[in-house]
């Protein structure tokens, strides 16, 4: 397995990030404007209209042109919020607390000495008080940057181990893709905020009371395009997920120089990974295993697009082979 180098994947990932920035509103675009070809057909169809295709088609760019500023500020302003509060959103998600150095200076001091043999800033240090071995990286910049370990991990492994996994988080905040993540997280919650949104209108309104027209068809259509816009930002979530982990796992053998080390800190963690305040999808990505209970005895999870992590045992055979 080899790594990138530092740099080359800094660059890689804010290429990717300036990507995603452009691809999922792109994609959110096409999808509006879709409903309303969809729509403009099926209303046509309904009123017995006659209109010619270039006229039904200018008649539908019309109509979107004019929702794009009102989509393009919702979007900003849902961006903007998510930004800005991603980390209470994550330790509220978590249970994470500060870790005081006086609290474990085992912890602190393994930190601090990676962090000066490759020349970064000190990122602060969380705790999640369960026994379970899990551990993850948040934030978007130096002030913001955390790395959180559970209770289970910090007891459980020795020194050689826990600065492996140390090492692989630091790997996340050096290589700038926790920002490509969340990135990536908020687009895929407008999605499923807007899919729930019209699920429930459609389960408690107009259509469950039997009213028909085409105001039910027409959210119809949106629920069906909101599902699809979601199941392609998931796609692209998972999958920048995944890569993430190999890349970590290569950059904490390259900055410890003991690969080895890592392989023996995934086994134990693959043992007992489930942190029990976890329930959200978009939070259990972050981890270094998938904390989620449901997820870890699913064979089915791993095997599909739409696993948040790559086989440990893959990982595992990759760092042996380093």
């Amino acid at each position: 397995m080899k790594y990138f180098g530092l740099q080359s994947q800094i660059r890689k990932n804010n290429a990717n990030s300036v990507l995603l920035l452009i691809l999922f509103p792109v994609v959110f675009f096409v999808l509006t404007w879709l409903f309303f070809l969809l729509t403009s057909i099926g209303k046509a169809e309904y009123l017995g209209s006659e209109l010619g295709q270039t006229d039904m088609l200018q008649f539908v760019n019309s109509r979107f042109i004019r929702t794009i500023p009102w989509i393009t500020i919702s979007v900003a302003i849902w961006f903007t919020i998510a930004w800005a509060s991603h980390s209470a959103m994550i330790n509220a998600a978590t249970s994470s607390k500060p870790l005081e150095r006086k609290e474990n200076k085992r912890i602190y001091n393994l930190v601090e000495n990676l962090c000066i043999s490759v020349g970064m800033p000190m990122p602060k240090v969380n705790i999640i008080e369960d026994d379970s071995l899990n551990a993850f990286a948040s934030g978007l910049n130096p002030k913001t940057y955390t790395i959180s370990l559970s209770r289970g991990i910090i007891n459980k492994l020795d020194d050689r181990e826990l600065e492996a996994v140390i090492a692989h988080e630091l790997t996340h905040i050096r290589n700038r893709d926790v920002r490509l993540l969340i990135i990536s997280i908020v687009f895929v919650g407008i999605f499923a905020f807007i899919s729930e949104t019209l699920f429930r209108t459609i389960r408690f309104g107009s259509i469950s009371r039997g009213k028909k027209g085409s105001g039910g068809a027409a959210i119809l259509i949106a629920l069906l395009l909101a599902v699809v816009g979601y199941l392609i930002a998931t796609l692209f979530r998972f999958a920048l997920s995944r890569k993430r982990e190999y890349l970590a796992d290569a950059g904490s053998a390259e900055l410890t120089r003991n690969p080895l080390a890592l392989a023996s800190a995934l086994r134990k963690i693959s043992v007992d990974p489930t942190i029990e305040a976890v329930k959200r999808n978009d939070v259990a990505q972050m981890f270094i295993e998938n904390p989620q209970a449901e997820l870890k005895n699913s064979s089915f999870s791993f095997s599909t697009l739409f696993a948040t992590h790559p086989p440990i045992k893959k990982r595992i055979e990759l760092l042996e082979q380093y």
